[in-house]
């Protein structure tokens, strides 16, 4: 008669608990093992609470006996390192830690507390991420991934999102865009990075930059070894007339549909003489499109792009329209720069995760991007209004400015007054920026730039529970009331 009983040991299901790594030394098999296991739980690298493998499972890793391993587990359940009850397995116990004194709290500078309410530009409203449509989303795209989605893939990103990108762009923003010659990347601050590589391979040392923007992007460009002559901006945008007196430029960074953050757009005729300068020189127009879809009391500016597709590069991304978080950004490139990005890409950060490409991918072509869209362009309007409204009741004697479109606007202040009303907000527990740290420090001439007292207010960031708060501090600290 055969005996089964090691047949069917064989065949029992293994409890499995977390993987570990255990380092046995000692005499003995057993006595190495408990000082092992011991160890790891006295310096906190198995947490309380944590499931440990059965004996069987454990010893098949060590390839010791079964015996072993369930000595040393009840050796340690004594001595209260471990617990073991039926139906819960064999799990780290919990201990009280010894309490560490304070680190002495820094003697030079008093620490400031966190803002109560924020209405510093850049970010959209992260509480209206559209999670439920996005987590459906993600399950379409990933029941229909095919196997080499979760290989490498091609370096200019799936080939499903930049189809779906190519369609889009081309009805909401005038952008002619083939799937060929978009690349996905993971932000703008990624994108502009591999132009700036590309840029430097070419032999440009200089890109003309806006007067008022990000300080990140002009260290960005100047750390790269590339010079910044600014273009001063004005009511009609950039003045992109003056790229033709700068002689060492090769190419020219511009907010066209919404300057940021001063929010007015490059007017017809200087985004005629933006394009004739890149086509007359060669140069490049490097497009940021960051906030294009949110337009509210006008018709809506059409992208840079569509008018050179081969000297102008364009820049879009999900960050204001979705979230930042997601890091998705896409260029649309002249059909020469193509290979050069791609080279450049593999060198920074070859490829972006393609189950996020995918969802935006399905997020787009379902209809649901745009749906989303118009909900929170119809939001942040509304943000807008009450603002503008309760400008108009309790700081009459303040001028808003970039009202049309986008996320923020900007509060012109009394000359030499920004930073005095900066801080009496941060008093408020207001957290708000000036137009100072825009304002690009040295003109062309060695100059500095004229000082624009104002406040950049973003409207769309604050939750519905701190947006009437915010609004009331922001009204206290305003001059003009």
């Amino acid at each position: 008669m055969t005996d089964c009983r090691a047949n069917s040991a064989a065949a029992a299901p293994f409890t499995f608990g977390a993987d570990l790594h255990l380092e046995l030394s000692g005499p003995g098999l057993r006595a190495g093992l408990t000082d092992a296991l011991r160890e790891a739980v006295r310096t906190g690298r198995l947490a309380p609470g944590t499931r440990l493998p059965s004996s069987r499972s454990l010893a098949a890793d060590l390839g010791i006996a079964r015996n072993t391993v369930a000595d040393s587990y009840a050796e340690l359940v004594a001595e209260g390192w471990l617990t073991a009850q039926q139906g819960s397995g064999t799990r780290v116990a919990e201990r009280s830690e010894p309490r560490r004194a304070a680190p002495p709290a820094p003697r030079t500078r008093r620490a400031q507390p966190r803002p109560t309410f924020g209405l510093l530009p850049g970010a959209p409203d992260l509480a209206k991420f559209p999670r439920t449509q996005w987590l459906a989303a993600a399950r379409r795209a990933l029941t229909a991934a095919p196997h080499d989605a979760f290989g490498y893939g091609d370096a200019r990103g799936r080939v499903e999102l930049r189809a779906a990108l190519a369609d889009y762009l081309a009805r909401a923003r005038g952008v002619y865009a083939e799937p060929e010659r978009i690349v996905v990347c993971s932000g703008f601050h990624h994108g502009l990075t591999l132009m700036a590589q590309v840029l430097l391979a070419r032999r440009v040392r200089a890109v003309a930059v806006e007067s008022y923007g990000l300080d990140i992007y002009r260290d960005l460009l100047s750390d790269a070894g590339l010079r910044i002559p600014p273009l001063h901006v004005d009511e009609r945008g950039a003045r992109t007339d003056d790229l033709a007196r700068l002689n060492e430029a090769g190419a020219a960074l511009l907010t066209p549909a919404h300057q940021y953050p001063t929010g007015v757009a490059l007017s017809p005729a200087r985004r005629t003489a933006a394009v004739e300068w890149a086509r007359t020189t060669g140069g490049l127009i490097l497009e940021d499109d960051y906030d294009g879809e949110f337009r509210y009391d006008r018709q809506p500016v059409g992208a840079l792009q569509g008018l050179d597709p081969e000297r102008v590069v364009y820049f879009g991304t999900a960050s204001k329209s979705l979230a930042p978080g997601l890091r998705l950004a896409w260029m649309v490139l002249p059909e020469e720069l193509v290979p050069e990005i791609v080279a450049a890409k593999g060198h920074i950060d070859y490829m972006s995760s393609a189950l996020e490409q995918l969802t935006l991918a399905e997020f787009i072509t379902s209809g649901a991007y745009d749906r989303h869209v118009r909900s929170m362009r119809l939001r942040y309007r509304r943000r807008r209004d009450q603002l503008v409204a309760a400008l108009a009741q309790r700081a009459p004697g303040v001028r808003v400015t970039g009202l049309a479109a986008g996320l923020q606007v900007v509060l012109e202040l009394p000359h030499g007054t920004e930073r005095s009303v900066v801080q009496a907000a941060a008093r408020q527990g207001l957290a708000v920026s000036g137009m100072a740290p825009f304002r690009h420090e040295v003109a062309g001439s060695g100059r500095r730039l004229p000082e624009r007292d104002a406040l950049v207010v973003n409207y769309a960031a604050p939750s519905d529970s701190a947006w009437a708060g915010a609004l009331d501090a922001l009204c206290q600290v305003l001059p003009g009331r």
